[in-house]
């Protein structure tokens, strides 16, 4: 199974909800990762989430992410949303109910409300119908209406068509104030149309919309959309590079060496590399390898080169 599938339930998808596209990363995130640790999300169990783990999803630096990260920590605790149970009754609830970001370590932990843990599943095979989408596909998304509405349109994959989503409703689901894009070819040009060419460009399906009117009025709108062949989804799926990945790994010196490895050593992202080292060993484990990227394993060579120019100012 892909380690980056998003699963919940489609109640909680069609929730009304206003979210910036960093808070709904961290969303996205929490979900994903909650299904990784293999114990999903609970109410009384912060999920901590890397800044290092935001770049690496997001494509963007680690200082990058640290500062979006920041800037949705304080919003994002205090969200709403709303939807109606199985009961059909209206649920008012909010995203969080704990936050605290760990200034010193890059890093936030939060603990979601009921509503949201309850709408969040790891566990495939139950009888309850979910949208299942992988984050790669809404990661390279700049518009966060974009990523709501392919969100709203894969959990009807299985006939490659939505019903008709009546006009307010849409509205709050994709995350529109009341107040904002009220006339409707402001609402067409700057939202709807802007989100299914960017879905068409970077995910793996195309889509389309049709109106629905009563007289000459607008009251909702319903989508078709099928998946790229594979070969366009391949190429759609390829991930945003930093555009100093693709440099040579040339060594370094002993200036270099003895500045740069200090800072990696501390990286939670290279932890899992220094095995049982202690901090000296893995100190000059680090400066052989920057000393002469050739000798070592390519792979972990890579990630830790990957490491260095995030952290720093290597190749500028």
């Amino acid at each position: 199974m892909s380690k980056d599938l998003v699963v919940k339930t489609n109640r909680l998808n069609q929730a009304f909800q206003v979210l910036t596209l960093a808070e709904l990363h961290i969303v996205q995130l929490a979900i994903v990762d909650a299904r990784e640790t293999g114990t999903g999300l609970s109410t009384d169990k912060p999920l901590r989430i890397d800044a290092m783990r935001y770049a690496e999803a997001f494509g963007t630096s680690r200082q990058n992410a640290y500062q979006r990260m920041k800037e949705a920590e304080d919003t994002l605790f205090n969200r709403r949303f709303s939807f109606y149970d199985e009961d059909g009754k209206l649920v008012k609830s909010r995203w969080i109910q704990q936050v605290k970001y760990l200034d010193d370590e890059g890093a936030i932990e939060l603990a979601f409300t009921m509503a949201v843990v309850h709408g969040i599943s790891r566990i495939d095979g139950v009888k309850e119908f979910f949208t299942q989408y992988l984050l790669s596909q809404t990661a390279n998304l700049t518009s966060v209406y974009s990523a709501r509405l392919y969100e709203l349109l894969i959990q009807w994959k299985s006939i490659g068509k939505t019903p008709i989503f009546e006009l307010n409703d849409f509205r709050n689901q994709i995350g529109i104030g009341v107040n904002e894009y009220q006339r409707m070819h402001h609402f067409k040009a700057r939202v709807l149309e802007l989100a299914i060419d960017e879905i068409n460009a970077k995910t793996d399906i195309t889509a389309s919309y049709e109106q629905h009117k009563k007289g000459r009025v607008i009251t909702g709108f319903s989508f078709k959309f099928k998946q790229k062949p594979k070969q366009a989804q391949i190429a759609t799926e390829t991930p945003k590079r930093d555009q100093t990945e693709e440099h040579p790994l040339k060594p370094l010196t002993e200036p270099q060496i003895a500045k740069y490895s200090t800072i990696l050593c501390k990286l939670n992202s290279l932890s899992d590399l220094a095995g049982t080292m202690d901090y000296p060993a893995f100190a000059n484990w680090l400066g052989n390898m920057l000393r002469s990227p050739e000798n070592g394993n390519q792979k972990i060579v890579k990630q830790v080169f990957k490491a260095l120019r995030r952290e720093t100012d290597y190749d500028k």
